[in-house]
């Protein structure tokens, strides 16, 4: 599969030289305008790595460099922060924020590109053979691919994220506002219920057949957690 950058940008001609360039260079390339559209993408899409504009018009590049570090179900997405500011202290203040990578604007698409498979390969040295499991269930981090009984499942983003949290704290209770924060983020806000939604998306994906045991456990007034359930 192609790996998928996230160019966060305001600047529309520069997007479209990026889309362009990483195209043309065997990449999936989508788009956010500002720091919303960002952290918007992120509960909808698999991405792999972001390129992220210092300036943005309505969050800075180094406030959502410090969310998505907070954020623990993409705190592992390389970020290269793209910037017109070249002094040595914004860089190491970019760095410090939890920026993989930092190139000054105007740069080299060709140093571009060696900076973003430089870092992917980073990426997929520390994730290989990053396997989970539980019970039946197997999930594979790298290639986000889960497994029952030999069935691949199909689930959507957040569905993933979940299970993967899950998985990675099984027997663990979660309040809906703990996998909202989770999932979302500490600072967007989304009506409890939803997660409700979410988890019937996941039981359903991880019941395909409609004989598989339910491993995601409702705890009356408190939440969920990844157990064997009755029901």
């Amino acid at each position: 599969m192609k790996p998928t950058i996230l160019a966060v940008e305001d600047e529309t001609a520069l997007i479209s030289l990026l889309r362009y360039n990483l195209e043309h260079e065997g990449f999936n390339v989508l788009s956010a305008l500002d720091g919303k559209e960002c952290l918007l993408a992120l509960t909808k899409h698999q991405i792999n790595l972001i390129l992220l504009d210092w300036m943005l018009p309505d969050i800075s590049g180094i406030e959502i460099c410090r969310k998505i570090r907070r954020h623990s179900a993409k705190k592992d997405i390389p970020i290269i922060m793209l910037t017109a500011r070249s002094e040595e202290a914004d860089k190491v203040h970019g760095l410090n924020s939890g920026a993989d990578d930092y190139l000054s604007k105007p740069f080299s698409y060709s140093e571009l590109v060696a900076r973003i498979n430089a870092l992917l390969r980073r990426v997929q040295t520390i994730s290989m053979d990053k396997l989970l499991s539980f019970q039946d269930v197997e999930m594979d981090i790298t290639t986000h691919k889960v497994v029952r009984n030999s069935v691949q499942l199909k689930l959507g983003p957040i569905e993933f994220n979940l299970l993967k949290h899950f998985m990675e704290n099984p027997g663990r209770v979660y309040s809906r506002q703990q996998l909202i924060d989770f999932v979302w983020g500490q600072d967007i806000y989304i009506d409890e219920r939803t997660i409700d939604v979410h988890i019937r998306r996941l039981r359903k994906g991880m019941n395909f057949d409609g004989q598989q045991n339910n491993l995601i456990r409702t705890v009356r007034s408190v939440g969920y957690s990844l157990d064997l359930a009755e029901g």
